[in-house]
């Protein structure tokens, strides 16, 4: 009875090491909105479940515990799922496990807290990541320039940079719309927010915001920077001892042989590029390519980005950035649509690139303790979004693998973390 006794015991305590499960595939044929997927995935960490994300099984797919909330949220929100006996779970990360396969188990610990850098009255247009988090259910905190200053970034894990111009130029907008009425009262807005914050140009707050958001990462912040927010960062960074706006911007005149002065030690990304002096030219440097997506011989029928190839096991960092249902993914222009690859810091990882033209689409880097991630583009599902158009309908896109992107750098700081190798 005795001998009974203990062998029901072993079995029941080994059986129950894996325990029933919930699986939310991602890839193509199994998931019916990649979207929300990530939603559901926030959603359960927010409830302390534990989660797992299967790197590189069936397009980065997450492993939940089997519980009835869990199926009627997935079902709320339109979330394919599957339910796993005991021994197919142990199956699927016994496949994972093996030395052979390009697959890794990261557990995801806490749902991470989320700050978008944000004017008020910001149109949907302008952020193609409140849209896409608003979209899958995520929740998140606006924040601008009075936040950031008084310190309030170490509230939060997770920070979002998308169309803003961090130079003080005002988006390099002067020459095709100064005399329209909302770039006038967004100048105005500016300067009246400078000048209430103690600075006597938007060029100084602005490189004052920059540099808060500089420490706020080398402090160990995860910063995710979209559009115009890349490149003009690392230029607002470069210049923080040298005034590079004309008058039309700041009232006074650049500093005579600016460029000379420009230190590519400050940035994050960027090297060796040249600023655009013209204030017409709706452009920062040469950093960015969209000049030759503007060519006749770059269209839109052949712009495409490959995602790279990451051992999921020796760099799961990259490989937790790139999880996708595809490994192309169609392009998208913005004011600032890729780096120019000479112009790329050589201890930057390129994690996305169109062969065609050499061009960088997605790259990722450490700043101290901290990481950033790059993504060039305004609008993964716009091809060439227009000042005031409609915003994007994300339910038209629920299976978007270029906003996938976005979404995989929002749970990226939920992971425990593994050292970088590449």
């Amino acid at each position: 009875m005795k001998l009974f006794v203990l062998a029901a015991f072993v079995f029941f305590t080994t059986s129950s090491v894996v325990a029933s499960s919930i699986l939310v595939p991602m890839d193509d044929e199994g998931q019916q909105n990649h979207l929300k997927a990530y939603g559901i995935t926030y959603w359960a960490l927010a409830k302390s479940y534990k989660v797992n994300w299967l790197l590189n099984y069936r397009g980065g797919s997450f492993l939940l515990p089997d519980s009835e909330d869990i199926r009627k949220e997935c079902q709320i929100r339109g979330v394919s799922f599957e339910v796993l006996t005991d021994g197919a779970t142990a199956s699927i990360l016994e496949e994972i496990s093996s030395p052979s396969q390009n697959m890794e188990t990261v557990v995801l610990e806490k749902a991470p807290k989320i700050a978008v850098y944000t004017p008020k009255g910001k149109q949907p247009w302008d952020d193609a990541v409140t849209m896409v988090l608003t979209y899958a259910e995520i929740p998140y905190t606006e924040i601008y320039d009075e936040e950031v200053l008084s310190d309030q970034l170490v509230l939060y894990e997770w920070l979002h940079l998308h169309h803003e111009d961090f130079t003080g130029q005002y988006g390099k907008f002067f020459g095709n719309y100064r005399n329209t009425p909302w770039y006038i009262q967004q100048k105005l807005e500016a300067e009246a927010l400078a000048k209430k914050l103690g600075y006597a140009k938007v060029s100084e707050e602005k490189r004052a915001v920059a540099i808060k958001i500089r420490d706020y990462v080398i402090g160990g912040g995860f910063m995710f920077a979209m559009c115009s927010a890349t490149d003009s960062f690392d230029i607002a960074l470069s210049a923080e001892n040298t005034d590079i706006c004309e008058p039309m911007f700041d009232g006074d005149a650049s500093e005579p042989n600016y460029q000379a002065k420009i230190d590519y030690s400050n940035t994050f990304a960027f090297k060796d590029y040249i600023l655009e002096k013209q204030p017409m030219k709706y452009e920062f440097s040469d950093i960015d390519t969209t000049e030759e997506h503007g060519k006749g011989s770059f269209s839109m029928d052949v712009d495409y980005f490959t995602l790279m190839d990451f051992s999921a096991k020796w760099d799961p960092i990259p490989t937790m950035l790139c999880q996708n249902h595809t490994q192309i993914v169609k392009g998208f222009m913005g004011q600032t649509t890729a780096f120019a690859a000479n112009k790329i810091k050589s201890n930057v990882l390129v994690m996305a690139e169109c062969k065609i033209n050499g061009e960088a689409r997605y790259i990722h880097g450490q700043k101290g303790k901290g990481m950033f991630t790059y993504y060039g583009g305004h609008d993964p599902e716009d091809y060439q979004h227009r000042v005031g158009e409609d915003p994007t309908v994300l339910e038209l896109h629920p299976n978007s693998p270029g906003y996938r992107l976005i979404l995989n750098n929002v749970l990226f700081p939920a992971a425990r973390k593994k050292k970088l190798k590449t």
